[in-house]
């Protein structure tokens, strides 16, 4: 094992995993250091009964992952990855192959990898997005297992490479279970496979390997950190902001961390309307890093967001990570610039990142952009609440979602969960969940989207009263709301007060209604009935005081295999303001010229 290298294990929620495999690490800011690309075509084997693992239900040694080659009159060998069909990497396998459409299960990637190590370095496979479960095997060694299917993760391979050609495989299973997080049921595909970038990151033995930096409220002075990986006591690590004529020279403690505060001066802050970036060089010992970052203050005061000190009204819009045109898991620049894009056409400042973390070239574009974010982990309907190994999994890909993006300035909002039914025990996992966020990043504010309390008055006045019991434990209430769709007609709208005991900010968090592109009438699918509904959507919200912002439901269709109507849903939730194929429907104009207005809440009383 390379030096400084502890091997643990790591407990697999339905499965244990074998005890040489590795805990995965997350390298910050990875994407600006020299890689060696994995991406391309990738040799598969659908495993529907998991014959790969040699006969055991877990990871082995003993059958795919050997990555042996078949001989005709040599030993009996059942498999050969060189003779099998190619998937591109990164992609899901449900839309690059008909005949995998709906398949969820074992599937099993592997390819040759040419190499030749730095002597004195480590080397990790990076894997941005696998979905769900990963094992990665480096000739014919277990090297990691990972959960979760939208966060990042690296496995230490450096005792594992061989100078020259090598094998990699990677066992991807996206089969649902209960006690996974999400659990059985969403309103999205199950994408299987390696939906985004792989690739091998070289680093020192001695390397920065976390680092944050934030500005203070009110008086512009940087503090943060830099932690340094193989660091002895008093190593010095430097941080420079060349632009803001700033250099820090400071000392790890025994942990390998330095901390430290500077106040620069003519700091610029980032906003939507000046999305100011500064680049930041870190170095520690042999490592040197750079970064963009942006710096801004977020912060509530009674039922007001404050941007770098200022109220700001969220003129948002949700977003799923579905691939424009050609759809699938989006993970391109293409895919993000199109999407984000469209945001901007829509006089947008702010998106909700639904139901999980998005691609991290969606926040760097959204840094660059001047777009605010709703970064959301993937807790969504039920879970369950009282599994203590469920919440060790949400636990984990929320960490892993903060340690990958605490330093956009874009992100403003860390969403613990979406539409979970009032229970004490989902309070209490949400309530520790939020904890962790704010131990892990007290810079952001904590949300969740809440499902609406319907009370209808003696006098028939109906009431949505937001008194989640979830909400003392947030610092901004999300709200998804459906009139006029799901139930009631759009005009009820016009009836509904609104009542905010906790003196939070609200964010409509969805509203809207299904539409197929180029379907006209009156009925609901029509383009003018989802018109109809955000004209009454709109005219409602603009009568309440407290409201901070709105992302409606949703910025472009996207399949779900819930949505089943033939001719019209075919496979996807139409509540997008765009198709798939990009054709705007006549709500998105409706919300772009609300938006150009600069709406605001109306004068408290």
């Amino acid at each position: 094992m390379p030096k400084n290298f502890v091997s643990i294990f790591f407990a697999l929620v339905s499965v244990a995993a074998p005890s040489f495999a590795q805990k995965p690490t997350l390298l910050v800011d990875s994407d600006h250091r020299a890689a060696t690309s994995l991406n391309g075509d990738w040799h598969y084997i659908v495993d529907p009964y998991r014959n790969g693992w040699g006969g055991d239900e877990k990871p082995s040694l003993n059958g795919y992952a050997a990555d042996k080659r078949f001989q005709l009159g040599g030993p009996l060998l059942e498999y050969d990855f060189s003779k099998s069909p190619t998937l591109k990497v990164p992609g899901d396998w449900n839309t690059q192959n008909p005949k995998l459409y709906y398949y969820e299960g074992l599937l099993w990637y592997e390819r040759e990898v040419e190499f030749h190590a730095k002597p004195g370095h480590r080397v990790f496979l990076q894997v941005d997005a696998a979905n769900y479960m990963a094992s990665i095997f480096v000739n014919d060694q277990h090297i990691c297992d990972h959960e979760g299917g939208f966060t990042q993760f690296d496995c230490d391979v450096t005792g594992a490479l061989k100078d020259g050609n090598n094998s990699v495989v990677i066992a991807v299973d996206n089969t649902r279970k209960p006690e996974r997080v999400p659990t059985m049921k969403t309103d999205w595909w199950n994408y299987g496979g390696i939906t985004r970038e792989v690739s091998l990151i070289e680093v020192p033995e001695t390397f920065v390997d976390d680092y944050a930096l934030t500005v203070a409220r009110g008086n512009d002075t940087i503090t943060g950190y830099v932690h340094v990986t193989g660091a002895t006591a008093r190593t010095t690590a430097t941080v420079t902001i060349p632009e803001l004529k700033v250099t820090q020279t400071v000392q790890t403690d025994a942990n390998g961390k330095a901390e430290f505060t500077f106040l620069p001066h003519g700091l610029k802050h980032w906003s939507p309307d000046d999305p100011k970036l500064y680049r930041v060089e870190i170095k520690a010992g042999p490592d040197t890093l750079e970064d963009d970052i942006g710096f801004r203050t977020v912060e509530t005061r009674g039922d007001q967001i404050l941007l770098n000190g200022k109220p700001i009204f969220l003129r948002g819009v949700c977003i799923h990570a579905e691939a424009p045109y050609r759809t699938g898991r989006a993970y391109s620049e293409k895919d993000v610039e199109t999407l984000l894009g469209w945001v901007h056409e829509l006089n947008g400042n702010f998106v909700r990142l639904a139901h999980y973390p998005h691609s991290e070239r969606m926040t760097r574009l959204a840094d660059k952009m001047g777009i605010l974010v709703w970064s959301e982990n993937p807790v969504y309907w039920g879970i369950h609440w009282d599994n203590a190994a469920t919440f060790e999994v949400a636990k984990q890909q929320l960490d892993e979602e903060i340690r990958r993006d605490h330093n956009k300035a874009s992100i403003i909002l860390w969403s613990m969960a979406n539409e979970t039914q009032i229970s004490d025990p989902r309070t209490e996992f949400i309530h520790k969940l939020a904890e962790e966020a704010r131990a892990q990043d007290p810079t952001r504010l904590i949300t969740a989207a809440l499902l609406p309390h319907n009370v209808t008055r003696p006098n028939g006045e109906k009431m949505i009263v937001l008194d989640d019991p979830l909400g003392k434990y947030l610092d901004v209430i999300g709200l998804n709301e459906y009139e006029g769709w799901y139930g009631g007609l759009p005009e009820n709208l016009r009836t509904f007060q609104w009542e905010d005991p906790l003196d939070k900010p609200v964010i409509a968090s969805e509203f809207g209604a299904g539409a197929k592109a180029g379907l006209h009438g009156d009925a609901k699918f029509t383009e003018e009935y989802q018109v109809r509904v955000y004209h009454e959507q709109l005219a409602m919200f603009s009568k309440i005081p407290f409201l901070a912002g709105m992302t409606p439901w949703v910025l472009m269709d996207f399949r779900s295999p819930t949505r089943l109507l033939p001719g019209i849903q075919d496979d996807f939730n139409r509540k997008g303001l765009i198709s798939d194929q990009g054709q705007k429907k006549a709500a998105f104009t409706v919300l772009q010229q609300y938006y150009k207005s600069d709406p605001q809440p109306p004068a408290r009383p």
